[in-house]
């Protein structure tokens, strides 16, 4: 009989898999649409820890308050508008359909009103291409074109802490540190390397699974590993042209 996989702890929960939430600071949104437009002040610069970008506390003239994550270039008392009225300067919020084209902005709405969800990361941004009647065409961190919707608001400038990854970690303790903050599981072994009382994948002498990786949907919690419910694994084969 085997022992209780990975997969099976962490979902059962525990210490050793909780995420430190009570260290977390606020949730990184805009404020609520309201009519007309806002004044805001930032008030305070914060970390927040397992987060790889800067918070910056913003209280706003009718009293409201929130943290977004810092564009670069923000600093401290800097007053800042949401709201239509806005120009385009670092830190302002205003719906898409009034940026220019050829804008960076970050913190996108992916639906008017959810609060910023696109382009939160340090160092990422989405470039404002042009406005057609389908909607405003961004250019996606990765590359990709989409069209969103007009009255979507975005934060113009890039998120700060860009380069953030490209530092090495230098020495175990540190990666530790991060990914316990987060409740990631470090370090992380292949199931091959396991031996089958460990893994599903383990055992055999030439670390190779020995067996389909592709689980259904509805395998048992000690079985389903790998790739869960995949349609398609591999390279896609080209359509044949008759």
């Amino acid at each position: 009989m085997g022992k209780q996989i990975r997969v099976q702890r962490r979902g059962r929960g525990g210490s050793v898999f909780v995420s430190r939430s009570f260290r977390r600071i606020a949730p990184v949104r805009f404020p609520t649409s309201t009519q007309g437009s806002l004044k805001g002040v930032v008030k305070e610069l914060l970390h927040e820890v397992g987060r790889g970008t800067p918070l910056a506390l913003v209280e706003f003239s009718n009293g409201m308050a929130c943290c977004l994550s810092a564009p670069e270039g923000l600093f401290l008392n800097q007053g800042i508008m949401l709201g239509s009225d806005a120009r385009p300067d670092i830190g302002n919020i205003l719906p898409l359909g009034r940026v220019p084209e050829g804008t960076m902005v970050s913190s996108v709405e992916l639906h008017p009103g959810d609060g910023g969800r696109l382009a939160r990361a340090s160092g990422t941004y989405c470039l404002v291409v042009s406005h057609t009647p389908q909607g405003t065409e961004l250019r996606m961190p990765s590359g990709k074109s989409v069209y969103m919707n007009d009255q979507c608001r975005a934060m113009v400038g890039v998120v700060a802490a860009a380069g953030r990854t490209e530092r090495p970690f230098l020495k175990a303790g540190t990666a530790m540190r991060l990914m316990r903050s987060r409740g990631r599981v470090w370090p992380t072994t292949k199931g091959q390397a396991m031996i089958a009382a460990s893994h599903p994948h383990g055992g055999g002498r030439h670390k190779h699974a020995g067996k389909p990786t592709t689980v259904g949907r509805n395998t048992p919690p000690g079985r389903k590993v790998g790739m869960i419910a995949a349609r398609q694994t591999g390279r896609a084969k080209r359509a044949v042209r008759t």
